[in-house]
């Protein structure tokens, strides 16, 4: 039984070829991995002077509106509250159907994989900062949601960006939601004077969307990334309102105090970044918007990019690509932005995979996290550090940003053990 649980978890591995010994040891593995899973496994630290906070933002409460998780510079809270990286079992479900698996089954494996680890951030702590902070925008990838990219986000945050991490309402997240309102007839049951906005609203999921019979892809990804491109900059839009001092009333009513943002924002100093169909999103971004000076793209997948929106990008481009997940093709395209008078930059990262940017590689034990292909040779850490140094070197660069981030521009040119200048594919003079 748990051989076929684990070949739906695990559906491109031949499971037939592993030892009844060994699969009782993954058995075992996962076991372990439970509540007290959290003693030997976490998502690592930030380590800039800052200490890292979080809070949601959801405005206005439809499908049209902005969603996202900002993380930013706080102070460090006596009694903090770090909240939980996977915020409701709806992402459990949505990871699910994702991945094609029972969700009955996976929420009980899911819950025990990864159900106790916290995100390294202080929850609604006060906002704490000397000078305005640059801004980030960051997009996920395909199948996954706003919070399972805190090891990059909250590293930005305590180094002083401001971050808005996005969660995307285009049927690419595995799952999300927002709210409508309820029935006349179920608010005429209440006194009108007692009634609080959240009291009018329910809330409503939206799961991943997979390809019908017959559909082409190409047209589905592209109406997403443009999708997800207006997200990020309606999100911005957004910031720009909290800059300003313009009131703001966040359906989620966290603790948070966003008028403690006003003037805090460095509203020239604006980049974008994402991972996978994120890293596509990034490029997008950068057409539509000038007021984005640079994109760090993440193991992009440039499929869902139609090729006339290459030359309409302007911006410096940095790309940090895994070892085992670009292919010639998606070389060939990223090919497609290079430019003598812009910077457009290519590293990749020795022994990693395309799960080693997202959390996950971190909370998965080292025989699970090779097996499902969330883990590289390459420590995790070693692989995340090495990632955010770069990009931050390439922000500092490119925003004007007066730190000392520029000690890391040699990882920008691949000069380090674990890095390859440009790229490990071969390709053929033909395809470049």
């Amino acid at each position: 039984m748990f051989r076929n649980a684990l070949r739906k978890l695990c559906p491109v591995l031949d499971f037939e070829q592993y030892p009844p010994t060994q699969i009782r040891g993954v058995k075992c593995s996962f076991s372990a991995m439970g509540n007290v899973s959290c003693n030997n496994l976490h998502i690592p630290s930030p380590k800039g002077p800052h200490a890292a906070g979080c809070t949601d933002f959801m405005m206005d409460h439809t499908v049209q509106g902005s969603f996202f998780r900002l993380y930013y510079p706080c102070e460090k809270m006596a009694n903090e509250e770090m909240p939980d990286w996977i915020p409701s079992r709806e992402y459990f479900n949505g990871l699910a159907d994702f991945m094609k698996i029972n969700r009955t089954f996976s929420e009980r494996i899911f819950n025990c994989l990864f159900g106790s680890f916290k995100i390294p951030a202080y929850l609604d702590a006060p906002f704490d900062s000397t000078k305005k902070c640059p801004v980030v925008i960051f997009s996920h990838g395909l199948g996954a949601f706003r919070t399972l990219y805190s090891a990059i986000c909250t590293e930005l945050a305590s180094q002083g960006f401001i971050v808005a991490s996005m969660e995307h309402r285009d049927l690419s997240a595995s799952a999300t939601y927002h709210f409508r309102l309820k029935s006349e007839l179920d608010t005429a049951n209440k006194n009108s004077s007692q009634n609080s906005l959240k009291d009018t609203l329910v809330r409503e999921w939206m799961y991943y969307r997979r390809l019908q019979q017959g559909e082409k892809e190409f047209p589905l990804r592209n109406q997403q990334v443009q999708q997800r491109a207006e997200e990020c900059i309606h999100a911005l839009h957004k910031l720009m309102d909290i800059n300003s001092g313009v009131p703001v009333q966040n359906v989620l009513n966290t603790k948070f105090d966003w008028k403690t943002l006003k003037d805090s924002i460095d509203l020239d100093q604006v980049a974008v970044m994402g991972h996978s169909f994120g890293g596509a999103t990034a490029i997008e971004v950068l057409a539509k918007e000038v007021k984005f000076k640079c994109a760090v793209a993440l193991d992009a997948w440039m499929f869902p990019l139609k090729d006339e929106t290459f030359p309409q990008v302007s911006q410096p481009i940095f790309f940090v690509n895994s070892e085992r997940f670009q292919w010639p093709e998606n070389i060939k395209r990223i090919k497609m932005l290079d430019s003598s008078d812009i910077e457009r930059k290519m590293i990749t990262i020795r022994g990693t995979v395309h799960q080693s940017f997202p959390d996950f590689t971190f909370l998965t034990g080292d025989f699970i996290g090779k097996l499902m292909k969330l883990k590289g040779d390459l420590d995790p850490e070693v692989g995340i550090d090495l990632s955010n140094k770069a990009s931050l070197a390439f922000l500092q660069r490119h925003l004007g940003l007066e730190n000392n981030f520029d000690q890391w521009d040699p990882l920008i040119e691949g000069n380090d053990e674990n890095l390859i200048p440009g790229t490990n594919v071969t390709l053929l003079q033909s395809a470049i």
